[in-house]
């Protein structure tokens, strides 16, 4: 039987890690700070880069296959990371995380993908005998991103520099109240997707509301009771928050008709359920697809979906993933 994969999943607020096999399961998982600016560590970014890179080395036994899901625009090609606000703020020089990861610790076989990547990944393992032919998984967290999978062939495209679905970083604008809310991303940039979707950029909506009605409560860390008792203020937010993604969905599904599902993962989702769905629904059956949504008025509501929390996880997702790499090499991908 093939040794269990050792499992990370790097996000801008934690790293986890667990062992993982297909035959049994998720072991138990342990956590600790991500060495990041969402953390609130100084910088500057090459150093946060060494001391990730290491805690990643430390926690991986002699000898092993570790799978990790990397929280950042990276190259799927090639392993190297481009950029990760959470993690790095604007920097944008290109970081060999493979590379690094195989210098501290060349006696262990490292494979990395994207967590949104990893994500997928379990989704559709999951959705085995389904009549599913592409899944988009869009994860909204201390970032956001997305990616498509094609179920027929198991292929998730990529551009020439590696990438897809890099959408928190596609230009956005929102109003509240009829007025316009302009609010910086974490890469340094105005008004992004990022900028108001986020789990950082629903805080800054409930800032701003506040700024300019001190009378009104702004609240991200209480906003699902809000939420919860009907609160005018917090619906607001939560309706202006999620217009982005909705345009961002809107747009997918016109230009792809094969995506049976668009799925959705993280913690900002996990934590507002029921609530994120109706306010993305509710954008997207007010403003739909020209004909498609007249002639098929539930088309867009039966390919939404809010993900439980449990149901997607980047840590099986970077198992699966080095798992199919191990197969493929007879050993595994570095």
């Amino acid at each position: 039987m093939p040794q269990p994969i050792v499992v990370l999943d790097v996000g801008g607020t934690h790293l986890r890690w667990a062992t993982w096999s297909r035959a049994r399961g998720l072991g138990p998982v342990r956590r600790a700070a991500t060495p990041s600016l969402a953390n609130g560590d100084p910088g500057p970014a090459g150093r946060l880069r060494e001391r990730l890179v290491a805690a990643m080395a430390r926690v991986v036994p002699e000898r092993s296959t570790a799978g990790v899901s990397f929280g950042a625009a990276l190259n799927h090609r090639s392993g190297a990371v481009y950029a990760s606000a959470p993690l790095w703020g604007a920097c944008t020089t290109p970081f060999d995380l493979l590379g690094a990861l195989s210098a501290a610790r060349p006696d262990v076989r490292w494979h990395v993908v994207n967590d949104v990547t990893a994500a997928l990944l379990h989704l559709a393992d999951g959705l085995a005998g389904q009549d599913r032919r592409k899944v988009l998984l869009v994860t909204v967290s201390t970032g956001i991103a997305c990616r498509i999978l094609d179920r027929r062939s198991g292929a998730i495209p990529t551009d020439d520099h590696g990438l897809q679905g890099e959408i928190g970083h596609l230009p956005a604008s929102v109003s509240i109240a009829g007025q316009r809310v302009d609010l910086r991303c974490d890469c340094g940039e105005m008004n992004h997707v990022s900028s108001f979707s986020s789990g950082p950029g629903i805080r800054r909506l409930a800032e701003a509301v506040q700024r300019r009605d001190p009378g009104r409560v702004a609240f991200e860390d209480s906003l699902v009771k809000a939420l919860d008792a009907g609160d005018r203020t917090a619906g607001e937010i939560l309706r202006a928050a999620t217009l982005p993604v909705a345009e961002v969905v809107r747009t997918a599904l016109c230009l792809d008709p094969e995506l049976d599902l668009v799925a959705f993962t993280g913690g900002v989702t996990h934590a507002l359920g029921a609530h994120y769905r109706r306010e993305l629904l509710g954008h997207l059956t007010a403003r739909g697809l020209y004909l498609t949504s007249t002639l098929s008025p539930g088309w867009i509501a039966d390919r939404l979906m809010v993900c439980p929390a449990g149901q997607v996880d980047c840590l099986v997702g970077a198992g699966l993933a080095a798992e199919t790499a191990r197969a493929a090499s007879g050993t595994a991908s570095r």
